[in-house]
């Protein structure tokens, strides 16, 4: 049991600003196994989401409860997948080969790939979610509870599925970089899977079809593009799973 905990705040210490307990200590051996618990961290982060919202809009119009709450996501994490989304774009975007799309997105600077994606892709989640919350608050809550660790298990199917591409050691996401025996993915499978309960049938299959779509059309295109990940795009297939995810439950709602 010590051992799993210390793996769990590993994944939250990695993935978060959240402090954790300083018997964890840190020993970057164990961000591999750690990578398991990647969609539980997105239990957390789905938790604070969902509760800022809800305490938001208690006092304010839904619209600025959603970019409240999304604020809260935000700075929770760092921008920890929000950074590797901008690196994505800027590096898919204006790179040419495999060589020039890792050298730009090493970059630390930002260019106008990644100003406009990102701006597109909080302006999609902010306008998804204020639809979703137009008759119920709960159903926004609901949604964030579910779409983080879906997300996230996103994320580790690419780890399982795809090689990573970077040959130098100094990557931050490197030791993450390597697929998880078969308990270790049926744990993270679990903690992705479990929180659609909370949704209706027709939200879950509508959340993941669009999320399965939307990580399979990711997958392919960072295999032609790179031959595989890397954590950069683990970051974007976080944030573009995601929105598929409230997509999916919109586009259910409207089907039924």
């Amino acid at each position: 049991m010590r051992r799993q905990l210390e793996l769990f705040f590993t994944a939250l210490g990695f993935f978060t600003r959240i402090p954790v307990p300083a018997w964890v200590g840190w020993d970057p051996a164990r961000l591999r196994p750690a990578a398991a618990y990647l969609p539980l961290v997105g239990w957390v982060v789905g938790v604070v989401g969902a509760a800022s919202y809800l305490l938001f809009a208690l006092l304010l119009p839904p619209s600025v409860a959603v970019v409240l709450s999304m604020a809260a996501s935000v700075r929770l994490t760092g921008a920890f997948h929000e950074d590797g989304f901008a690196d994505a774009c800027d590096g898919l975007g204006g790179g040419w080969d495999k060589a020039q799309v890792l050298a730009i997105m090493k970059d630390s600077r930002i260019g106008s790939y990644a100003a406009i994606g990102m701006a597109l892709m909080l302006l999609a989640k902010a306008v998804a979610l204020i639809e979703l919350g137009i008759d119920d608050d709960l159903s926004v809550a609901l949604a964030l509870f579910a779409a983080h660790p879906l997300s996230r298990l996103a994320a580790v199917c690419l780890i399982q599925t795809l090689p990573y591409v970077r040959a130098d050691d100094s990557a931050k996401s490197r030791p993450v970089a390597h697929r998880l025996p078969a308990t270790g993915f049926a744990l993270a499978a679990a903690c992705g899977l479990l929180p659609l309960a909370a949704l209706l049938p027709a939200e879950i299959a509508g959340a993941l079809l669009a999320t399965a779509v939307a990580t399979l059309g990711l997958a392919r295109l960072f295999r032609r593009r790179l031959g595989g990940y890397t954590g950069d795009l683990l970051g974007a297939t976080q944030q573009l799973a995601e929105l598929a995810c409230y997509l999916g439950i919109l586009a259910a709602w409207n089907f039924t």
